[in-house]
């Protein structure tokens, strides 16, 4: 497989030549992309070409690896101080009047904090993305650290990185790795990738895998233990850090990286619900990350977070989409994800309405966000709206079911109508949303969540709302059946019962059963009593952002909804005398 459109030379760098590629404008700032192991340059195919178009990309076939040439011999040529070399290498023949970006993956990051910490690459490199990958160095010393002060937490993160890190001893087993690679686990690891990673084949990887897999083993066994056991004392960066951390990653613990601050004085946290290998199963959300994380250090902003919401780690970069968005909750919770870094896809049935909402989302913290109209409850509507974000946005990685409406009235006067309108849009709207998204988000393999929007009604009975309570409690039930279905492949479900909510979902909803004067009436007195509690949207979406973050199933958010809810489980018959009463309308 090659980089379609890449223009490749050599570098002669020591002992070795290097096979590097370049895309894009040689004028504009140029972003370094660096392999891991097992893996060669094209890794980054599905990275490079999307970054081309903003930027000079650069990749390279680590030593012994690709279309590199081999050092000789093996021991001692993988060494990081012949690493750097080759980088420094690089980066003169293809930047030679200014510093790049460097990207790094698994052992890419490995090598690159070296890059990034050591003084004679100073002034070369402007910023470096770090993914799956720490410092040997910070390392060590996170080791020390857990080793000198013992606690029964401390043990217990050296004990789950050390069940983690089994590839590391085999890597150190003499031959026996060799022999593998180049026997059957060489020609079973591209299937190994698509069943356990979710990662897709077109070609990757290259046919040079097991002897880029055998000569890599070396990286390993030159530098590991030697640095572990005695880590630098003067690890510190020298440039803006990115941390991207995949929360699925079966060879890292999140753990490792606690105590980075103190090693990165300007450092960007970012998490993603992932495998180890996003280079090939999330280049959309990298590339969004790179491009903001560069362009803020190339602007001369502030090279910290972007975003200033409290989950901006969590969030920043994920494709999040709201139905319902043009106003209230859905409103608020647009907000509150933009406001934590997330891009955002804003859907309304008012097409003003929704473009507002994405307009004030970019102006307050999101990197990217649309407005998309359609009617929730139009199953061939939501299909193209599914077909269209997937092609241009993504897959979702949050998905929010919020678009609703209200209806009043007893059970008699509600007609078929009423009921078909407040079904399709509460409960297919939900249905369509889950069904769709959600299962892009199954078949892309890398985790997710969803999170519908239903009420305190949907466990509290009302004689004045037994359609919409019906509609809202099947939301409740979908939403803890898909739970069960979507937890074996990392995507959480959440069922969110707001109660009263200060929102115009009251000012616009029907009231069976009564003329329009009545009708009119009554929207506005339940509009002042909804104003007088006073409830804010903002804080269901405070809730909702909680909620993903935390994997929560339930969440009533008003003390009331609580309540309610508390009741519902231990004095249900206390609950439904209260149904009884007469509402106050």
């Amino acid at each position: 497989m090659t980089l379609q459109g890449a223009r490749e030379r050599r570098v002669r760098t020591g002992d070795v030549e290097l096979c590097v590629a370049e895309l894009g404008d040689p004028g504009r700032p140029t972003v370094m992309l660096v392999h891991g192991y097992p893996d060669s340059k094209e890794v980054w195919s599905e990275v490079a070409p999307r970054l081309a178009d903003r930027f000079h990309v650069v990749l390279y076939d680590v030593r012994g690896h690709g279309r590199s040439t081999v050092p000789k011999p093996l021991r001692g040529g993988f060494t990081l101080e012949k690493l750097t070399d080759d980088f420094l290498a690089v980066a003169d023949a293809v930047s030679p009047g200014g510093p790049v970006h460097l990207v790094g993956h698994d052992w890419g990051s490995v090598q690159a904090w070296e890059f990034a910490t050591v003084k004679r690459t100073e002034g070369r490199i402007a910023s470096f993305t770090s993914m799956s990958g720490p410092s040997l160095d910070h390392f060590g010393h996170w080791i020390g650290g857990r080793l000198k002060r013992p606690t029964p937490r401390r043990i217990g993160q050296l004990l789950g990185q050390g069940v983690k890190s089994w590839y590391v001893y085999a890597l150190h087993t003499p031959v026996l790795p060799e022999l593998a690679w180049r026997g059957p686990l060489g020609k079973t690891w591209p299937r190994i990738l698509e069943r356990m990673e979710k990662v897709p084949g077109g070609g990757y990887p290259t046919s040079s895998l097991p002897t880029d897999a055998a000569h890599g083993a070396w990286l390993y066994r030159d530098n590991v233990r030697a640095r572990l056991s005695r880590p630098r004392a003067d690890a510190y960066a020298h440039a803006p850090v990115q941390l991207i951390t995949p929360l699925g990653d079966a060879f890292l613990s999140e753990r490792l990286y606690d105590e980075l601050e103190q090693w990165v004085p300007q450092l960007t946290r970012r998490t993603l619900r992932a495998k180890h290998w996003i280079p090939r199963s999330r280049p959309d959300q990298l590339v969004s990350w790179i491009t903001e994380f560069v362009t803020s250090v190339e602007g001369g902003r502030p090279k910290g977070v972007t975003a200033t919401g409290k989950y901006a780690d969590r969030f920043g970069g994920q494709l999040v989409l709201v139905t319902g968005a043009g106003s209230g909750i859905g409103r608020a919770t647009a907000y509150a994800f933009a406001e934590a870094g997330a891009r955002v896809v804003a859907v309304d049935r008012d097409a003003e309405a929704a473009g507002r909402t994405a307009e004030m989302s970019r102006l307050i913290g999101a990197p990217d966000a649309w407005a998309e109209t359609v009617d929730v409850s139009d199953e061939k509507a939501m299909e193209k709206l599914a077909e269209k974000v997937a092609t241009e946005y993504g897959v979702v990685d949050v998905l929010v079911n919020n678009a609703g409406i209200g209806l009043s009235g007893s059970f008699f006067d509600t007609t078929p109508e009423d009921w078909k309108k407040v079904l399709d849009v509460n409960l297919w709207g939900v249905i369509h949303g889950c069904r769709l998204f959600g299962k892009q988000m199954a078949e892309r393999g890398q985790g997710g969540h969803i999170v519908n929007t239903a009420s305190a009604a949907a466990y509290q009975p009302s004689k004045a709302l037994p359609a919409y309570s019906t509609s809202k409690a099947a939301v409740l039930m979908l939403s803890e059946c898909l739970r069960a279905e979507l937890a074996g492949q990392d995507i959480g479900v959440t069922a969110i019962c707001p109660g009263f909510v200060n929102t115009g979902i009251t000012s616009t909803a029907h009231f069976a059963g009564v003329d329009a004067d009545e009708e009119k009436r009554r929207q506005k007195k339940s509009a002042r009593l909804y104003g007088l509690r006073n409830y804010p949207p903002e804080k269901v979406a405070d809730a909702i952002l909680r909620a993903v973050v935390r994997g929560d199933a339930v969440v009533p958010v008003t003390p009331e909804a609580r309540g309610a809810y508390l009741m519902s489980r231990f004095t249900p018959k206390a609950l439904r005398r209260i149904a009884r009463l007469e509402p106050p309308l």
